[in-house]
C-alpha cells in the first residue's frame, strides 16, 4: 500500500469520497471524517471564497471536538480545486488551502505547478484527477502525490479506458499512491478496486444517496431507480464528457442531437446561482445499479466495512483452494 503516514490509524476503510458539485458539503464531509472515510468537497459548492472559507472554518473545528471526545484523530478531509484557467477564485481559494493547512487538495482539468509547489510548502499531499495516459504522465512529471484514475462508467467528468489495464499502465512508471474511480459502491468494490493494484477507492455515487449528501430526494429516488444503462455519457453540459442519469437529461429538454455536441467549457459559470444544468441535470455513474436506500454515513460505512471484510475473507478461502 503506497499511502501516506497521514493516514495511519484514521481510516476504517481504504476510501476517498469523491467531491461532488453542489452535494458535497461539511456535514458529508466531517461525517465521512468522523466514520473513518476521507470526506472530500469542491471549493465552488460554496459561491464565494468567503463562504468557502467558513466551511473550512466548519470542518476544522467538527474534526477537532472528535479528537478531544475520542481521544483519536479523525480521518482526513481534503477539497478539489478545479484549476482550469476558466475558474476565476482558483488563487483566492488555494490562498485559503494554505491559511487552513488542507491536507489533501484534489486537482482536476489541468495541471499547475504553483498550486503543487503551495500545498506541499505546508505538508499538503496533492492528487490528480486524470482519464488517460498522456494526463498521468503529465501529472506525475509535476510532482503530485497520486494519481486519481477516473475510468469508464464513473460518475461527473468520466474517462473511457477499463480499470484494469488502466490501473496496470499507470503503476508501470508511478509508485506513489493510485486511486482507482468509476462504478464504486459496495465493500466488494472496494475490496476488487484494491485487488487491481490501487492503493485507494474512489467513491463518488454511492455517498449520492446519503442523508447528508446537499441533494434532493427527487436526485437520490432517480439514483435507485436508475441501472446502468439509464447513464448517458455526453459533453454537452459543461464541456467535459461526463456521465448523467439519461431521465434527469431528458426532463431537462436535451435531444439526442444536442447530447451529441459539446458545450463550451467555462468553470465561472458555474458560479452563477442562476445556472440551472448542473442543478436540474443529475450526474451519477454506472454503479448506481447497486444502490437502493438512502442511509446515514455511520450506517453506511459500517455496511461497506462488513463487506469489504467478508469478500477479503473470502478472497484468503482462495488460498487453499488454487
Amino acid at each position: 500500500m503506497n499511502n501516506p503516514t497521514t493516514f495511519d490509524n484514521t481510516l476504517s476503510l481504504p476510501v476517498v469520497v469523491a467531491p461532488m458539485f453542489l452535494i458535497s458539503g461539511p456535514e458529508l464531509v466531517i461525517e465521512c471524517c468522523r466514520n473513518g472515510l476521507l470526506g472530500t468537497f469542491p471549493a465552488l459548492n460554496q459561491r464565494t471564497s468567503e463562504g468557502f472559507e467558513e466551511w473550512l472554518v466548519q470542518i476544522e473545528i467538527a474534526l477537532k471536538d472528535y479528537k478531544q471526545e475520542n481521544g483519536k484523530n479523525a480521518a482526513p478531509y481534503g477539497v478539489n480545486l478545479i484549476v482550469h484557467h476558466t475558474n476565476p477564485r482558483l488563487q483566492a481559494d488555494l490562498e485559503i488551502c494554505v491559511k487552513y493547512k488542507v491536507p489533501l487538495i484534489i486537482t482536476s482539468l489541468g495541471i499547475v505547478p504553483e498550486v503543487i509547489d503551495a500545498v506541499h510548502s505546508y505538508g499538503g499531499l496533492v492528487y490528480h484527477d486524470v482519464t488517460n495516459l498522456r494526463h498521468a504522465q503529465k501529472a506525475a512529471g509535476a510532482g503530485v502525490d497520486g494519481l486519481i484514475l477516473v475510468s469508464n462508467g464513473a460518475g461527473g467528468h468520466a474517462g473511457t479506458l477499463n480499470p484494469i489495464p488502466f490501473v496496470n499502465e499507470i503503476r508501470s512508471f508511478f509508485e506513489k499512491t493510485i486511486l482507482l474511480s468509476g462504478c464504486l459502491s459496495t465493500g466488494q468494490d472496494i475490496a476488487t478496486a484494491l485487488s487491481t493494484g490501487a492503493d485507494l477507492a474512489y467513491m463518488g455515487t454511492r455517498f449520492i444517496n446519503t442523508q447528508e449528501a446537499q441533494v434532493s430526494k427527487e436526485y437520490q429516488e432517480m439514483i435507485i431507480a436508475s441501472k446502468a444503462g439509464d447513464i448517458t455519457y455526453t459533453a454537452a453540459v459543461s464541456g467535459v464528457p461526463a456521465n448523467f442519469m439519461k431521465k434527469s437529461l431528458d426532463n431537462f429538454g436535451f435531444t439526442e442531437e444536442m447530447l451529441k455536441s459539446k458545450a463550451k467549457i467555462d468553470f465561472g459559470k458555474e458560479l452563477d446561482p442562476d445556472a440551472k444544468a448542473w442543478k436540474t441535470v443529475w450526474s451519477a455513474g454506472q454503479g448506481v445499479t447497486a444502490i437502493d436506500d438512502i442511509p446515514p454515513v455511520k450506517d453506511l460505512a459500517l455496511k461497506l466495512k462488513k463487506e469489504f471484510t467478508n469478500t477479503v475473507n473470502k478472497q484468503n478461502e482462495l488460498l487453499s483452494h488454487y
